[in-house]
């Protein structure tokens, strides 16, 4: 008797949740594309060094995270879509110089408002 109210439960429960429309629990997104400029360090460094740090897998991802949460509240970075290029200044000293990234393009994401049953009586 329980074995068979249970398979009876379960085969209604697959049925109603299979008649669902498919966006019911698609959580939609809205997708921005943004170019930024990374700063340069304050210390001036080797030409080499210099590069190296501006070019750093850690510091393109900090700054394509800042980028992002600069748009406000629930953006976060979906992909950098391109890094840049490199820029070098000269400091006052000889061979010393300031690098950073031009031009690096970062797509960033938020959750569709409404779309996840925010708004109560809605979707």
């Amino acid at each position: 008797m329980i074995d068979t109210s249970l398979k009876l439960y379960s085969l209604l429960l697959l049925a109603w949740v299979s008649a669902l429309p498919g966006s019911v629990f698609a959580t939609e997104y809205i997708y921005r594309d943004l170019i930024g400029n990374t700063l340069p360090p304050q210390k001036c460094a080797a030409r080499a060094e210099a590069e190296a740090s501006a070019a750093d897998e850690y510091n393109l991802k900090k700054h394509a995270r800042i980028f992002c949460e600069s748009q406000g509240y629930g953006w976060h970075v979906e992909q950098r879509k391109s890094a840049g290029k490199l820029v070098c200044e000269e400091c006052g000293d000889r061979d010393r110089f300031h690098c950073h990234m031009e031009d690096v393009v970062v797509q960033c994401k938020r959750i569709k408002p409404g779309s996840v049953g925010l708004i109560p009586g809605r979707g």
